[in-house]
């Protein structure tokens, strides 16, 4: 995959299968009751490894979602040019630089307003919001926990699920 960050292209290689499992996992977890309202309150639109075009950045996260009410008609669409509201990045040793510096960067800057950073190798999930210009932690998950995360903390998600 590639993505340009900066004016900087940045080539990253084909993930492992724990970061692919880590990502299709929560994107199922996550579609099901937020996409769909199966067991949840719906009125999200989940969508894998989208690219985003903001100015001459092009980025491809792991997910996104946009709250309903917020999605025009993308139908025909390559590519986004408006923010996500929630994205999230696995991390693996060869996109864990950029993706915690050059993309949270960006991410702030075109106003996403929360970001998680699921660590499958150290089975961690951080959980940021945007506070103004800046990055906010508002928590640190580990292990086999069943937890509640903004911004989809009208559901549990257990993360034994993310590790497989």
């Amino acid at each position: 995959m590639a993505e340009i960050l900066g004016g900087d292209l940045y080539a990253s290689p084909q993930p492992v299968f724990r970061h692919v499992r880590a990502a299709s996992a929560l994107g199922a977890l996550i579609a099901g009751p937020f996409q769909f309202g199966v067991n949840g309150p719906g009125g999200w639109l989940i969508l894998d490894e989208p690219e985003l075009q903001f100015g001459a950045d092009v980025l491809v996260p792991d997910l996104a979602g946009r709250r309903s009410e917020r999605v025009a008609d993308w139908s025909d669409a390559a590519y986004l040019t408006v923010a996500p509201d929630w994205m999230c990045e696995v991390l693996s040793p060869s996109t864990e630089r950029i993706d915690r510096t050059k993309k949270l960067a960006i991410y702030a800057h075109e106003g996403v307003q929360h970001v998680w950073l699921l660590d499958p190798s150290a089975r961690t999930l951080e959980i940021l919001r945007l506070e103004g210009a800046r990055w906010s932690l508002t928590a640190t998950h580990d292990g086999e926990q069943r937890i509640r995360a903004e911004p989809f903390d009208a559901i549990e998600l257990e993360l034994r699920a993310l590790w497989g």
